[in-house]
C-alpha cells in the first residue's frame, strides 16, 4: 500500500496520524485512566513521545507492519483517538487491533464504530484471516467492544502483563475472516 486511506462511518473519520497530531494526542492519551487500562501507554506521557510514536507508526506502516487511524468527529474534526491493526503478519494473515479513546467519550459507541471500519479494512485491504485483540480483565469496557465486533474470548492469560508494578490478567479476543464474513452477509 503505497498510502494509508481514509475510512469514513457515520459519525467517524479515521485518518492517518500527523505530526501536527501530537499536542492533542499527548493530552487525551496522557490521561492517567487511559494509561492505566493500555499495555504500552505511559503516565506521563509527553508530547515528544507522543511525536515519537506518530513518526515510528509511519515508518512501520512503510514497511507493512502497522497501520494506525486517527480517530476524529465528522464535521468538527476533534480528535477522540486512535485505533489500529499492529504486528501484521503476512505469512499468517493476522493482526493484532489496538485503540483507546478520549476519557471524555467513553460509552458514546465510538471504540465500537471505529472497531468495525478498522477490522473490515483488514480483512477486505490486508486480505488477514485473522484478527486478535486484548484486553485487561479488569476492563471489561474494551471487551464489549471487542465482541460487539464479533471477536470470541480465547481464554485467560493469567498475569501476562505488569502494570504499574502488578501483574494484570489478559483476556486475549480473535475474529476470523469467515466469521466476519457470515456476520457481514446479515
Amino acid at each position: 500500500m503505497a498510502s494509508q486511506p481514509t475510512l469514513e462511518s457515520e459519525r467517524l473519520v479515521l485518518r492517518p496520524l500527523t505530526p501536527k497530531d501530537a499536542p492533542i494526542l499527548h493530552l487525551l492519551a496522557g490521561r492517567r485512566e487511559i494509561a492505566d487500562t493500555t499495555i504500552s501507554i505511559p503516565h506521563p506521557y509527553s508530547e515528544q513521545q507522543a511525536l515519537q510514536w506518530i513518526v515510528g507508526t509511519a515508518e512501520l506502516f512503510a514497511k507493512g507492519k502497522v497501520v494506525v487511524f486517527a480517530i476524529e468527529l465528522k464535521g468538527a474534526g476533534d480528535l477522540v483517538g486512535t485505533m489500529g491493526l499492529r504486528d501484521i503478519d503476512s505469512e499468517h494473515s493476522q493482526a493484532e487491533l489496538g485503540f483507546w479513546i478520549a476519557v471524555e467519550c467513553w460509552r458514546k459507541g465510538y471504540a465500537t464504530e471505529a472497531a468495525r471500519k478498522v477490522v473490515a479494512f483488514g480483512f477486505e485491504q490486508l486480505g488477514l484471516n485473522r484478527i486478535y485483540a486484548h484486553h485487561m480483565a479488569r476492563n471489561p469496557a474494551s471487551g464489549r467492544v471487542l465482541a460487539r465486533i464479533g471477536m470470541k474470548p480465547e481464554g485467560l492469560l493469567r498475569q501476562r502483563v505488569r502494570k504499574w508494578g502488578v501483574f494484570e490478567d489478559v483476556v486475549p479476543m480473535a475474529l476470523l475472516l469467515e466469521e466476519w464474513a457470515k456476520a457481514s452477509k446479515r
